[in-house]
């Protein structure tokens, strides 16, 4: 008796061990709450500063990670197996979140400071309401180029891409929903189009397009473009004005035919372990100075209303990423198409790389 009690201790003993040691591993993972805030975002979409800001003001310590898609976000936060408090995904992103049932309504209490965004963004068909998402940074989808280095070609119109002298000159992002919707909207059809008809015309379109491909790459374009090792690009408004501000030559156009205009906001995951200091951290990143610092470090245009008029005039007035309404209005917002039709997409898109190689 005495053997099987003292086998028993130890197995106790072993026990607490363990749940001492993964306590340990979560809180230096930043899984646990209390004073720690594990944010999930896009790689360098926020300046560093702000972070060690917002750790001195409250006293919380920041776990920082990041992602490269929209999609591979989903999957893990779908897994669960982490604990985030903050993520910072896409329009169509948070739509398929709310529906999965993935995120806690936001407490706008909490966030006085959310006043702060323009009401052109704010209420849109991807969160009505806002109930559970906030604004972060607002963009397009448009063409940069090297007039230098184009032969005076006007890139006003998605066409200007299959003009032979650009042969083997273009880079696209390796995005699904960007490349399908430039080439629907080159043949004047909607980037959430679901007619099979019409995604096959498109698809046709992008394998015409081939030749004029240098590659299908991802955030190397910026560097790949800004060193001249390629005419013309599919970017975001961002990674232009990124680009841009390396190689002054180059110039961004959002094409006539339409766009996308996206969203990245920030939510709070049903898992979070901080929903105090997520919150916290949500309207810290509202106040005017703070969207204006990030706005300026980052590149992307600031849905923030007093922040825009804190930002330098060359910035701010710079109507290639702070469009007017007029342009903005004739530009779509990525639809939540459902798992389905997204997995078609991703299957059309492969088909173009494919053909590409």
């Amino acid at each position: 008796m005495k053997q099987l009690i003292n086998t028993f201790a130890a197995i106790l003993i072993v026990a607490f061990g363990l749940m001492f040691l993964a306590s340990r591993l979560n809180s230096a993972e930043g899984y646990t709450g209390g004073n720690t805030l594990t944010i999930y975002n896009w790689g360098d979409y926020i300046d560093p500063d702000i972070l060690k800001e917002f750790e001195k003001e409250t006293g919380i310590t920041v776990i920082y990670q990041t992602f490269d898609s929209n999609e591979a976000m989903l999957t893990k936060i779908e897994q669960g197996g982490t604990t985030f408090d903050v993520v910072v995904p896409s329009d169509y992103a948070i739509a398929k979140m709310r529906e999965e049932n993935l995120l806690l309504p936001l407490d706008h209490s909490k966030i006085p400071n959310l006043a702060n965004i323009d009401s052109r963004f704010m209420n849109l068909s991807f969160d009505p309401g806002n109930q559970y998402s906030v604004p972060y940074f607002w963009g397009t989808v448009g063409i940069i180029f090297n007039p230098e280095l184009t032969g005076g070609i006007d890139f006003s119109s998605w066409q200007s891409l299959w003009d032979s002298r650009l042969k083997n000159n273009i880079l696209l992002v390796d995005g699904a929903r960007e490349i399908m919707g430039m080439a629907l909207n080159s043949l004047n059809y909607s980037v959430n189009d679901t007619d099979e008809a019409h995604l096959q015309e498109a698809l046709k379109k992008l394998n015409k397009l081939s030749p004029n491909v240098k590659a299908i790459v991802g955030d190397e374009i910026k560097m790949l473009l800004a060193n001249e090792e390629a005419a013309v690009g599919v970017v975001w408004s961002g990674d232009a004005s990124e680009i841009m501000d390396e190689n002054d030559k180059l110039d961004y156009v959002v094409p006539e035919e339409g766009s996308n205009k996206w969203f990245d906001n920030m939510v709070i995951p049903r898992t979070a372990a901080n929903v105090d200091g997520a919150h916290k951290f949500i309207d810290f990143m509202l106040r005017p100075e703070v969207a204006a610092q990030n706005a300026e470090y980052v590149g992307y245009s600031t849905p923030n209303v007093p922040a825009l008029a804190l930002l330098p005039e060359d910035i701010s007035g710079d109507t290639r990423f702070y469009p007017s309404t007029e342009i903005t209005d004739r530009l779509e917002v990525y639809d939540n198409l459902g798992k389905k039709m997204l997995a078609h997409y991703n299957e059309l898109f492969l088909k173009f790389k494919m053909n590409k190689k």
